[in-house]
C-alpha cells in the first residue's frame, strides 16, 4: 500500500530552497557546539497523532479516514500502520519514534488478549527497526481510553482497576525493554479528580505513590536501564490532574523518595495550559534535576485545552533549546512530535509538511539558541547579577556558617543598605532578539 505521494526521501536542499518537502534550515550532519543537529535535536514521530488520530473534534466526527480506521482484520491494520509508521521514518530521515501500547494494537476481549497482540506487533516493528536503523524513544500504557478509567487508573477507587493497570504496565515496560526503548513515559491521563465530594484526596495520592514505586522496582529488576518519566499534564481531561506540572510532580516525587528514579517529559501545550512558558518548565525540571524528555507541539493561547499544533514559533523553541543546552542536552531523551495536522488537513502528505516544518523551525532554533550560547552575554549579564554571593562573607550566610542572629549583627555592625539594581529586562528581550 502507497500511503504518500512520494518516495523520496526529505533532503536538506538550503535557505534559498522553494521545495515545500526539503529541509531549509534542518541538516543533520552539520555540528552545532561540537554536535550534529541530529544528536541535538532527537527527533522521535508518535503512533497516536500521526497515524492513530481519526480527525474527530467534540462537534464532528472522522474526516481522515485512513485506510486502518475501515472496517477488516485489526491485527492487518495494526501491521499496516506500522508500515506507514517506518515509511513515515524513513521519509523524514528522524531517528526515533513513540508509542502507547493501544495505538500500536487492537485491545481486544482481555488483557491476555491484548498483551498476545502488541506482543505480536512488537515483534513485527522489531524486525523493521533491525532493518532500518530506527529507534525507540519511549512507549507507554495507554490507561485512559477505555471505560474502565474514567475514575483514574492507579488513582481508581476500585482495586481491580489498580491490579489491571499494574498487568498492563508490566507488559508494556517489557515490550518498551525488548524494542530498547531509550525510556518509558507514565502518562496519568485520567489520574486527577472531578469532584471532592466523592473523592479520598490522601488515599487517591498515596496509591499513585504506591504504584510508581512498584514500576520503579521492576524496571530494576528487568533490568530496564532508560529513566521512567512522567508527563505533567494540568486541566483535562479531570478538573485537578495530579501531576499538574513540573513543580507538582517533583513534589509527589520527593513525597514518595522517587526523585532521584525518574524524571520528566515536558511539553509545550501543557506547559501553556499550567500557566506556564516551555523555557520555565523546562529550566524548572533542569533546576530539579528531572529534566529527562520533550513532547513537541504547539499552544493555541486563545483556547483552553491541548490544540497539540505543530510547533512553528522559532523564538519560543530557541529559549527552550537554550534551556535544554544549558542542561547538558539530552541524554536518553528527545524531541517527540506529540502533534497532529488540522483535521482539514486531509491529504496524507499534509503529515509529512507539519514535521518538515516544525523540524525546520528547531533547526533556526537551535542555530539561534548556540549564538546565545557562544556569544555569553546572556550568561554574563546573569553571572554580574548574582556576582555578590560569590563573596565568602555572602555564601557563609547559604553554608549554615552564620545564625539568624550572626546576619542581623552583621547587617547593623556594617551599615548594609541595599541598593536596587536594574534587571535590565528590555535590554535582554533586545539581545535575544538579536540572534534570529
Amino acid at each position: 500500500m502507497r500511503f504518500y505521494s512520494v518516495s523520496e526521501p526529505v533532503r536538506y536542499e538550503g535557505p534559498e530552497s522553494s521545495n515545500p518537502l526539503a529541509f531549509r534550515y534542518y541538516d543533520p550532519k552539520r555540528k552545532i557546539l561540537g554536535k550534529t543537529m541530529a544528536e541535538h535535536l532527537r527527533f522521535a514521530v508518535c503512533y497516536w497523532h500521526t497515524l492513530c488520530w481519526p480527525g474527530l473534534d467534540p462537534f464532528g466526527g472522522e474526516t481522515f479516514l485512513r485506510p486502518w480506521h475501515q472496517a477488516g482484520d485489526q491485527m492487518d491494520h495494526a501491521r499496516q500502520k506500522a508500515d506507514v509508521m517506518f515509511e513515515t521514518l524513513r521519509l523524514l530521515n528522524v531517528p526515533f519514534f513513540a508509542f502507547h501500547d493501544l495505538d500500536i494494537a487492537p485491545e481486544g476481549s482481555s488483557l491476555k488478549e491484548f498483551n498476545r497482540n502488541v506482543s505480536a506487533i512488537a515483534n513485527h516493528l522489531l524486525k523493521k527497526m533491525d532493518q532500518t536503523g530506527v529507534k525507540l524513544l519511549w512507549g507507554t500504557a495507554n490507561m485512559f481510553s477505555n471505560r474502565r478509567f474514567m475514575a483514574g487508573a492507579a488513582t481508581n477507587p476500585d482495586p481491580d482497576v489498580f491490579a489491571y493497570c499494574a498487568a498492563q504496565v508490566k507488559h508494556c515496560l517489557d515490550v518498551t525493554k525488548e524494542l530498547g526503548g531509550e525510556n518509558y513515559v507514565m502518562w496519568g491521563g485520567r489520574e486527577g479528580y472531578e469532584t471532592l465530594l466523592n473523592t479520598d484526596l490522601k488515599r487517591e495520592l498515596a496509591q499513585a505513590g504506591r504504584f510508581l514505586n512498584l514500576v520503579v522496582d521492576y524496571k530494576h529488576k528487568i533490568g530496564f536501564k532508560g529513566p521512567i518519566l512522567i508527563e505533567p499534564k494540568p486541566q483535562e481531561p479531570t478538573k485537578h490532574q495530579y501531576d499538574y506540572d513540573v513543580a507538582t510532580v517533583y513534589s509527589f516525587l520527593k513525597a514518595n523518595g522517587l526523585e532521584k528514579e525518574v524524571k520528566v517529559n515536558v511539553e509545550q501545550n501543557h506547559a501553556i495550559l499550567a500557566g506556564h512558558t516551555f523555557e520555565h518548565e523546562i529550566a524548572l525540571a533542569s533546576a530539579l534535576g528531572i529534566f529527562g524528555s520533550i513532547d513537541l507541539n504547539r499552544g493555541d493561547n486563545q483556547v483552553g485545552w491541548d490544540t497539540d499544533q505543530f510547533a512553528m514559533n522559532v523564538p519560543e523553541l530557541a529559549l527552550a533549546l537554550y534551556e535544554i543546552i544549558k542542561a547538558g542536552g539530552f541524554t536518553t531523551g528527545g524531541m517527540n512530535f506529540d502533534a497532529k495536522i488540522r483535521r482539514q488537513s486531509l491529504d496524507p502528505d499534509d503529515l509529512l509538511h507539519a514535521h518538515v516544518g516544525s523540524m525546520d523551525a528547531c533547526a533556526r532554533a537551535l542555530i539561534m539558541a548556540a549564538k546565545m550560547v557562544e556569544d555569553g552575554r546572556l550568561k554574563a549579564e546573569v553571572d554580574k547579577r548574582y556576582a555578590k554571593w560569590n563573596e565568602p562573607k555572602n555564601q557563609a550566610m547559604l553554608a549554615g556558617k552564620e545564625s539568624l542572629a550572626d546576619i542581623a549583627g552583621r547587617v547593623l555592625k556594617d551599615g548594609i543598605e541595599p541598593k536596587p539594581v536594574s534587571g535590565r529586562q528590555e535590554y535582554l528581550e533586545n539581545l535575544v532578539n538579536s540572534y534570529l
